[in-house]
């Protein structure tokens, strides 16, 4: 099965719908993301910054040619700012289209992708969760906005916050990005 066939089958609830999560570490905290949406993982690297860009926007790196702005999560989530150490890493997601602009495919077949970096403490590993590993996201109790969360997903006695990326990287927000950052490609 494809990923993007179990992302679409993810609401379904058959164990057969297994999706592949990158896990990372935020504060001391595990995060996941669906790797449909990470085209890479990179060492952190030095960080141009742009001038008044939202406070959590870090700054842009030269990927291949392009411009890609670098969001630091725990700034996103009001949690202060990433220490920048050994282990801190830049997880690039492609966000097809605008979140919220309808038909994605078709937004991306028309070139309005946009790569946008993740600024996190350290990438961990990928893991394999099906619908019956991820229970609802709570309302309360998570530390950050209930909208970014798409689940939580229990593992070895704990549980892993699934992220939403469509709302962590919100319309209003790419929006903004988009007025900020200058396209070079």
């Amino acid at each position: 099965m494809s990923v993007e066939a179990a992302a679409r089958g993810r609401g379904e609830g058959t164990a057969d719908d297994a999706t592949r999560y990158l896990t990372f570490t935020l504060n001391g905290e595990s995060y996941a993301l669906d790797i449909f949406h990470i085209t890479e993982i990179l060492e952190y690297r030095n960080l141009t910054v742009v001038p008044m860009t939202p406070d959590f926007v870090r700054g842009v790196i030269n990927l291949r040619g392009r411009a890609v702005p670098v969001i630091d999560l725990a700034i996103r989530f009001a949690k202060g700012a990433t220490s920048i150490a050994r282990r801190t890493s830049i997880i690039i997601v492609h966000i097809r289209g605008m979140p919220g602009s309808g038909d994605a495919a078709a937004a991306d077949a028309r070139g309005n992708g946009q790569d946008i970096g993740i600024l996190v403490d350290a990438v961990s590993k990928v893991e394999t969760f099906t619908a019956e590993d991820i229970e609802p996201a709570p309302s309360f109790g998570a530390g950050i906005r209930a909208d970014f969360i798409s689940g939580m997903a229990k593992r070895d006695n704990d549980f892993i916050i699934v992220l939403d990326i469509d709302h962590v990287l919100s319309l209003s927000d790419m929006a903004e990005l988009a007025t900020a950052i200058p396209d070079d490609s």
